[in-house]
């Protein structure tokens, strides 16, 4: 389930899982960064990661506390709790299982392409796509 709010839930869509994927691991990665610095990182509206945020806190997945000495007092740091580094890892690995199967989807479509050029006659075409290919994507594991 996607998060609300309050402790609501609403249907998961990749989004959701994206969006809370890229601002655990922004929190984890630098607790003091500051919503602003959130939204231009992640490419998100400021109230959006706002309401994220609020969320991730109800759920009790993020803590977050004032800088007692700043001078900006609506700073706030956010720290993952045990419970936000658990779904963190959750999270982490379904995305890492959704991103290979992209992946291999994306090499099985490559792999059409090549095939079709292949069938063409266009030696000009295939030689230039077999040797950037060969360069860029040897590393494409076919597990």
């Amino acid at each position: 389930m996607g998060l609300t709010p309050k402790g609501g839930s609403v249907p998961e869509s990749p989004l959701d899982l994206d969006t809370r994927f890229r601002l655990l691991r922004a929190l984890e990665e630098d607790p003091n960064v500051s919503q602003r610095d959130l939204s231009k990182e992640l490419g998100l509206s400021l109230g959006k990661i706002n309401y994220c945020l609020r969320a991730l806190v109800d759920k009790g997945w993020v803590k977050a506390g004032n800088f007692r000495r700043s001078e900006r007092k609506h700073r706030y740091l956010y720290q993952l709790t045990p419970a936000g580094l658990s779904e963190k890892a959750r999270i982490t690995n379904r995305f890492l299982k959704r991103k290979i199967k992209e992946h291999q989807a994306l090499a099985e479509e490559i792999e059409r392409l090549r095939n079709e050029l292949s069938g063409t006659g266009d030696e000009n075409t295939r030689t230039a796509t077999t040797a950037n290919s060969t360069a860029n994507l040897g590393f494409v594991d076919k597990k």
